[in-house]
């Protein structure tokens, strides 16, 4: 079994992108197929725009730019489209999206056949780009999930022979912060190194939020020149983003409110979390209408602890196992979150405050007067003591009360 290379991301994605525009100058260094395997959106946006750059002119794109679902297109068609000319433009390029469909149930044996042949004997004027999204690779290949090693060796098998495998792979923190750092100089700005580490960190390395969220702060701060008595500034520089920028415009850094406030709540210090969602609110631009976000937030948090709490985890190294790929909160709030998650004495707790969370919910998409009011007497019930159960109860809607 073949893992990815230690290492890949915005190596194998800059490999790729040089391939790309030194085949406009030299075409036989291009190759008649790649397969991007991989989820990281930010990289794969990265090659798709040096792909169209190089070979689709925005005058011919209608002409000379194919995208093909193979949930909607069968291989056969895809590769009849890579054969066939355009007779408006000079070349084709190809994206084939859905990649997974080919590895369904099935030998799939005439349409890997077909595959065998056309590359064989390719279109030189067309290039084929298979999207192979489905499979994730983090940014140690050591640590990818068996399943997606599994898939990632049925391409290779498959596909390997005809096409280069460009590995995407998501980037690391390390990796992220040299970025963040170049791409506010290049802008004609400097981004202070804790700024770095707090946008990187409270973003949990996700590039396509990164960009979005540096786009912003490069926006925001432009104009704002360095202190000369601190030496900061320099010329040409334009800006200048500070941690304080970070903490006050990064939606996620935010959240660092939300983990106080459930570090407040679980305890039981009632004025303390009235008090920090008060700031949640007043802070977001959207004021009352975020309340279901807020929710929201609170019912994945308290589902977390939940989980936390059944498999016993104790240190942030465990952390990981425990909670699956796609619910796991920024790494600068793992070792909060057990804490809390252990004040709670057993189950029943954590299931109360998930209770309490979705009657709230039902009530705010009930168009209620007040939305504030919903959310302060959810901080308030969440923060106080549970009532003493008692089996006498007879309406199963009584397990609300607090």
């Amino acid at each position: 079994m073949t893992a990815p290379r230690q290492g890949t991301g915005f190596a194998a994605a800059d490999r790729f992108i040089a391939e790309i525009a030194a085949a406009q100058a030299n075409p036989s260094v291009l190759k008649p197929g790649y397969v991007l395997v991989g989820d990281e959106t930010f990289l794969y946006e990265r090659c798709r725009q040096a792909v169209l750059k190089a070979f689709v002119p925005a005058d011919f794109r209608e002409f000379s730019l194919s995208e093909m679902d193979l949930a909607q297109h069968n291989i056969f068609e895809i590769l009849d489209r890579a054969r066939t000319p355009s007779l408006m433009a000079p070349f084709q390029v190809v994206f084939v999206r859905n990649l997974k469909q080919l590895y369904t149930r099935g030998a799939k044996k005439d349409e890997f056949a077909e595959i065998d042949r056309y590359f064989k004997s390719p279109n030189p004027q067309a290039l084929i780009l298979f999207i192979a999204d489905h499979l994730r690779i983090p940014a140690d290949p050591r640590r990818m999930d068996m399943q997606d090693k599994d898939k990632f060796e049925r391409l290779r098998e498959t596909l390997g022979d005809h096409c280069q495998m460009v590995e995407l792979a998501r980037v690391d923190e390390s990796d992220a912060m040299r970025w963040v750092a170049a791409t506010a100089l290049e802008q004609t700005s400097k981004i202070d190194p804790d700024a770095v580490r707090e946008l990187v960190d409270a973003l949990g390395a996700d590039m396509m939020l990164i960009a979005s969220e540096l786009e912003k702060l490069l926006l925001y701060t432009f104009g704002r020149y360095g202190d000369p008595a601190d030496g900061s500034s320099s010329v040409g520089i334009r800006g200048k983003i500070t941690l304080g920028d970070v903490e006050t415009m990064v939606l996620s850094a935010r959240q660092r409110s939300l983990y106080e406030l459930t570090d407040a709540i679980s305890a039981k210090d009632r004025p303390r979390a009235l008090a920090l969602l008060h700031g949640l609110l007043n802070s977001s631009e959207a004021g009352e209408e975020a309340a279901i976000g807020h929710l929201y937030m609170l019912a994945r948090t308290f589902r977390q602890m939940l989980v936390i709490l059944e498999k016993n985890v104790r240190d942030s190294r465990a952390i990981w196992q425990a909670l699956w790929q796609g619910f796991r909160m920024p790494p600068f709030a793992a070792d909060d979150l057990i804490r809390q998650a252990r004040r709670y004495k057993n189950r029943r707790e954590l299931t109360r405050a998930l209770r309490l969370i979705a009657r709230a919910d039902l009530e705010l998409r009930s168009s209620p007067p007040d939305k504030r009011l919903v959310l302060e007497r959810l901080v308030y019930d969440l923060a106080s003591e549970p009532k003493p159960y008692s089996p006498n109860y007879a309406s199963p809607q009584l397990t609300f009360e607090s």
